[in-house]
């Protein structure tokens, strides 16, 4: 299996990256660990079907898939690079090798959750996770939910689990009013924002938005029965059946970083590095969308446009796009000012309190240590399935441990997809 153009995520930098290049003619295999396309914003789901910019993109990818000149892989996970120009994927029956001339990195990004007592609860879930189960068909109506973190994804949350028929207790919002208040004030710079922004304050209207708090406590004995929170000098306490808490996103680094493209540091947060036409450090490797830094669901849907059209040679369409782009990258600098975590937020977690939950290991015995991989020898955090995919961001602005990335596989796999590599050797 050999692709003119390989693009790793069905997210709007990949879909649009798709596009662009099965218009100029090329092969093009797009590999996604979700069974339908769109990624976490354009997330499909038995009662949500994508609507406006979503459809028309999805739909026209779909019609390129139906000619043959773009090929879906979905429910398929990259799990190592074994040659030049070649990953090792594996999806529910078996693990293979795909081929390309050209690889265009479209991982989005991830939610960051931070560690306190009650935090791995059943009920508690990040404010994307919840949106993402509720789109999936968790039945939510009824329910009372609080949401809690910071950024605009808590309102995009908000807006989903309300249309289901769940009542939505509280927005709670780490970064000062201040902080929000210049932001939804520079929100006129970008008019599709600046109407997002209005309709889901229209439709949260009665629902409270408490600015400069966060929460302190998830409590309940076999499930989440009940939030503290802290708002100034004022200790709220709320009844509810979920708590949907994250702060904000970070970049998904991981298999660009894994193949040698260089990072840097975005808004406080590793990204892949890119010069303008989105190209990495790697020769014919392109990445495109939050993987590149956090900035929105425009920022990267035009990084994906840009990254094929260079990809494919067209520069000449490629530069059109420059303005646009700098345009939502300055959204995107307002975006991560304004939400920047406070350092209080540290201190959420108490000595007993889980950090890597997949190992079972305290924020009090992981502090112990000098790094991350001395945690990881003594403690095994960051060694269980997620292979310190949450832990680890948590430690790094926690403890400032430096980021570590990680080692082949990606994700967990099948000895037989493995195989696969010493088989064609």
């Amino acid at each position: 299996m050999k692709f003119d153009i390989l693009i790793i995520g069905a997210g709007p930098a990949g879909l649009q990256a798709a596009r662009v290049a099965a218009e100029a003619g090329k092969r093009v295999g797009i590999v996604d660990d979700n069974t339908r396309p769109g990624g976490q914003i354009w997330r499909q789901g038995p009662a949500h079907s994508p609507t406006g910019e979503a459809r028309a993109v999805i739909d026209a990818v779909e019609a390129f898939v139906r000619r043959g000149s773009v090929v879906r892989l979905s429910g398929t996970r990259v799990v190592q690079a074994p040659g030049v120009r070649q990953l090792l994927v594996e999806d529910a029956q078996r693990g293979y090798t795909i081929d390309y001339d050209k690889l265009i990195v479209a991982t989005g990004a991830r939610e960051r959750f931070l560690p306190y007592p009650g935090w791995t609860l059943p009920g508690v879930t990040g404010a994307g996770g919840l949106q993402a189960l509720v789109k999936g068909g968790l039945p939510v109506r009824g329910e009372r939910i609080v949401i809690a973190g910071s950024g605009p994804l808590l309102w995009a949350a908000a807006v989903t689990a309300r249309e289901q028929g769940a009542r939505v207790l509280a927005i709670v919002e780490q970064a000062p009013p201040s902080a929000v208040r210049r932001f939804a004030a520079g929100l006129v710079h970008t008019p599709a924002k600046l109407m997002q922004a209005a309709r889901m304050r229209f439709d949260l209207r009665a629902t409270p938005y408490f600015c400069g708090a966060h929460v302190v406590e998830a409590i309940g004995e076999d499930k989440l029965t009940r939030v503290r929170i802290q708002h100034g000098d004022k200790t709220i306490a709320l009844d509810c059946d979920r708590l949907a808490c994250a702060y904000g996103l970070v970049p998904n680094t991981l298999v660009g970083a894994a193949l040698g493209c260089r990072t840097t540091e975005a808004q406080g947060m590793a990204a892949l590095a890119v010069d303008d036409w989105q190209a990495t450090s790697l020769p014919d490797v392109y990445a495109a969308g939050e993987c590149t830094g956090v900035g929105g669901m425009e920022l990267a849907a035009l990084e994906g446009r840009i990254a094929a059209h260079a990809a494919v040679g067209e520069q000449d369409k490629a530069r059109a796009l420059f303005g646009e782009r700098a345009r939502y990258r300055a959204f995107a600098a307002r975006l991560h000012d304004a939400f920047a975590l406070a350092p209080h937020l540290r201190a959420l977690a108490a000595p007993d309190t889980v950090l890597c939950r997949c190992e079972d290991v305290t924020y009090g015995e992981a502090a112990q240590h000098r790094s991350w991989r001395d945690a990881k020898l003594h403690t095994r955090c960051g060694m269980g399935p997620c292979q310190g995919k949450i832990c680890g961001e948590a430690a790094a602005f926690c403890l400032g441990w430096p980021r570590n990335g990680q080692r082949p596989p990606f994700s967990p796999a099948r000895i037989g997809t493995l195989l696969e590599v010493s088989s064609q050797a």
